[in-house]
């Protein structure tokens, strides 16, 4: 269902040019006729209105039983960054985040880790930008297991693909959740912005590509 929260969202990621429409290669291969770059957000009011948007569904899931959150780099760096902050100064909720390097540090302080150091029997939990094979997250599992005993049961993204993923008839979320235990929560999904996109004339065409699309790669 097409909240006023999730319209919001939406057009929040438009006006920001992080949600586009046309034809994008995604990783995984395929040709999307939208694609998600919260690369493009880029200003202060931005990150601080993105943060509160993140802040408010790990609120409504979580409530602050869990102990840091993580952001996988790149992209997951600002994403826990100012998820961190709305939910300190929002929600009254402080908790440390920490985030890895892509390569490890041999001089000064060393490691891969930046920010709060987990340890056996955290409750981690994963704050990221979309979902679309499930790559990204097996790459991250390696360096929170590598930390200790660390619990990871949930996980935040923008954007929920609802994407078939490496095994016919379930999607990249559906495998990540039986792999790893974890439940993947997100702020909006296809379905959210399709139903979106039928609301208006001005997207009419755009709708029935994505319904095309949603058809051939989505399980919803």
């Amino acid at each position: 269902m097409l909240t006023t929260s999730k319209k919001e969202f939406i057009e929040f990621m438009m006006s920001a040019d992080v949600l586009r429409f046309g034809e994008f290669k995604t990783k995984s291969g395929r040709l999307s006729p939208y694609f998600v770059n919260t690369g493009n957000y880029k200003t202060g009011a931005q990150i601080a209105a993105l943060g509160k948007f993140y802040a408010s569904l790990v609120n409504e899931v979580c409530k602050d039983n869990f102990d840091a959150m993580f952001g996988p780099a790149y992209k997951g760096i600002p994403l826990a960054t100012t998820t961190a902050a709305s939910l300190s100064r929002d929600f009254g909720i402080d908790k440390p985040y920490f985030f890895n390097r892509k390569e490890v540090k041999d001089h000064g302080e060393g490691g891969s880790l930046i920010g709060y150091t987990p340890k056996s029997g955290d409750k981690i939990i994963i704050i990221e930008d979309v979902i679309t094979a499930g790559t990204a997250v097996r790459e991250t599992m390696p360096i929170l297991y590598g930390c200790g005993d660390v619990k990871v049961e949930d996980m935040f993204i923008s954007v929920n693909r609802c994407e078939i993923g490496k095994t016919e008839g379930k999607t990249a979320i559906m495998e990540v959740n039986e792999e790893f235990g974890i439940k993947v929560h997100s702020i909006v999904t296809v379905e959210d912005i399709y139903e979106y996109l039928k609301q208006s004339d001005k997207y009419s065409d755009m709708a029935k590509s994505m319904e095309a699309y949603m058809a051939k790669y989505c399980i919803l």
